[in-house]
């Protein structure tokens, strides 16, 4: 049965489905040696190439979907390259054959904390699709006096350049003065949402760490710049906790 072309790269592990959409457009892309479009659709015995490299996507189909949690630090970006030479995540995941690993979203290069990483396209994009609505938590510093009426109007929410944003529930972390902490959930992956929505009611963020991600946690033990990788069991939780996630949008969707 033939799929989309950017749906078939990513379940292979070689990008997010926006990626490969932007590969596609830029000519990067052929299948049975003729150049792509985002409308083509394809099986997985074409031969299809990206940057004139064959794709073995029988061998990536049949690959064991694996997921990894990062510890990323303050100080590296969530993309491959980077023209400034600053160091990447990827810099820091092990190897992987016949496929590679996809950032599961992103945290800004002054933010820490938990990242996603798997080889699975089709779950990747899972996790980050929008309808999916899936917690992330942070654990914020911020600068100012914290009122009870701040916290009423941030999870009320906030209008931001691109749209109101509001946190889905916020609790005291503890500390006092310029090192107080408070952990905040948001449901959707906009660029640098924490700190806007408290930048917007004219509060500085110090200090920024994602805690948790959906059902996975952060490992108190895991150091910064070290991952982990889940075990089998715990990848179908994952995959039963997005079954479930999808079911529910479904049901929204369609009472």
């Amino acid at each position: 049965m033939s799929e989309k072309i950017q749906k078939v790269l990513a379940n292979a592990g070689l990008g997010s489905r926006r990626e490969i959409e932007g590969w596609i457009k830029e000519g990067r892309v052929t299948i049975n040696g003729r150049k792509a479009t985002t409308g083509d659709r394809m099986t997985y015995h074409d031969k299809v190439c990206v940057d004139e490299r064959e794709i073995k996507l029988v061998k990536s189909k049949n690959q064991q979907s694996r997921v990894l949690i990062y510890h990323k630090p303050e100080g590296e970006i969530c993309t491959r390259n980077d023209p400034e030479g600053r160091p990447t995540i990827f810099e820091s995941l092990p190897l992987i054959r016949n496929s590679r690993w996809i950032c599961v979203g992103r945290l800004d290069f002054n933010t820490s904390g938990l990242l996603l990483i798997t080889n699975d396209g089709e779950l990747a994009n899972q996790l980050m699709h929008p309808s999916s609505e899936i917690e992330r938590e942070y654990a914020v510093r911020v600068k100012g006096e914290v009122t009870g009426e701040t916290l009423t109007r941030l999870q009320k929410g906030v209008k931001l350049e691109d749209g109101m944003a509001r946190f889905s529930h916020i609790s005291d972390g503890g500390g006092t003065g310029s090192n107080h902490w408070y952990h905040v959930v948001v449901k959707e992956g906009r660029n640098r949402l924490v700190r806007r929505l408290w930048e917007a009611l004219g509060f500085t963020v110090s200090r920024l760490i994602r805690v948790r991600f959906g059902p996975v946690y952060l490992p108190n033990n895991l150091r910064r710049g070290r991952y982990i990788e889940l075990r089998d069991d715990e990848v179908a939780e994952l995959e039963q906790f997005l079954s479930f996630i999808k079911q529910e949008s479904e049901a929204k969707t369609n009472p």
